[in-house]
């Protein structure tokens, strides 16, 4: 059976959450991937961050990839299980971005 993830405060994780976008914006191909698989431009990001949930599903992308997470809990200094902790913090849910 496996544990839940154990609690980490929302201000925690959403300081995680806004790291794990940096981290992810700091190089341009990363970049590049994260807005082709969210729909978003460039522009766009700064507004979608204010949306529920967004943060959330920034984790989720990063937890999608195996390799980019390892290389964000390098750099960062995050234990792995501290992206799952954070992203069940805020909600646990993906961010689903509605395209007109």
């Amino acid at each position: 059976m496996i544990k839940p993830p154990r609690n980490m405060p929302e201000e925690a994780a959403e300081s995680l959450a806004i790291q794990a976008l940096g981290y992810i914006a700091g190089e341009p191909e990363r970049l590049g991937r994260f807005l082709s698989v969210t729909g978003l431009g460039p522009d766009e990001i700064r507004a979608a961050a204010g949306e529920p949930g967004f943060l959330a599903g920034v984790l989720a992308y990063l937890a999608s990839d195996e390799q980019l997470a390892a290389a964000f809990v390098t750099e960062s200094g995050c234990g792995a299980a501290d992206i799952a902790r954070a992203h069940h913090a805020l909600g646990g849910e993906p961010w689903e971005r509605e395209i007109p």
